[in-house]
């Protein structure tokens, strides 16, 4: 089956956004949490978050047009900070409701059945279901070509469990759950293949375990 860019434009508008939105492959699953300057609180999932460097420790995620009402997006840009929660097994479900539209004096935490926390004076929310959570300031946003909304923070506090660190600095998400998502609506979790040797041409690359070591 073929897609032109002329077939494209002529597709049902949902059906479009889903096949162009599962295009990407897995994704990763995450509760922005926010709060406005009253303390409202909000949270939305997001799949579009990304590593963008790591000294200064910088993240970006696409926010979708603000034609609409974008309660995150005002948040973030009237506080300046916020939270990135990595949606597990046991909340997934409770995820996927806070892409409801609600007013915006209805927290999706209530909303959802999810709970707020607050750590170290952190001026946003985090989502303590969550084992995998950070909390960022924002540095910049940007307006992209299709009125799309680049945000870039720099990460202030990470919070994850012992056990899903390892020595070298990798973080073992199967170990605590982390579910992936495909397309809008489709969640998956994951089974590791395995890590892989640092990669050196002429060289061919060894499996590693999780913790690093060369399987032998």
């Amino acid at each position: 089956m073929e897609f032109s860019q002329h077939d494209l434009q002529q597709l049902d508008k949902s059906f479009r956004a889903q096949l162009v939105n599962s295009l990407s492959g897995f994704k990763s699953a995450n509760l922005l949490g926010s709060q406005n300057k009253l303390g409202q609180t909000n949270l939305a999932i997001i799949s579009s978050v990304f590593h963008l460097g790591a000294d200064p420790a910088l993240v970006g995620f696409i926010m979708r047009p603000h034609s609409v009402p974008r309660h995150s997006l005002e948040n973030i840009l009237a506080t300046g900070f916020y939270t990135l929660n990595q949606v597990n097994n046991a909340i997934w479900q409770a995820a996927h409701q806070t892409s409801a539209r609600y007013e915006s004096d209805e927290s999706e935490f209530d909303m959802v059945g999810l709970t707020p926390q607050y750590l170290n004076g952190f001026e946003a929310p985090f989502v303590e279901q969550c084992h995998i959570k950070y909390g960022v300031e924002l540095q910049s946003t940007q307006t992209l070509v299709n009125q799309t909304e680049l945000v870039i923070g720099e990460i202030k506090h990470i919070y994850l469990p012992n056990n899903a660190l390892m020595a070298d600095g990798f973080i073992d998400l199967a170990s605590v759950g982390t579910v992936t998502v495909s397309g809008l609506d489709c969640y998956s979790t994951t089974t590791p293949l395995s890590r892989l040797s640092y990669a050196k041409p002429h060289q061919a690359v060894k499996p590693l375990d999780v913790s690093g070591d060369i399987i032998k």
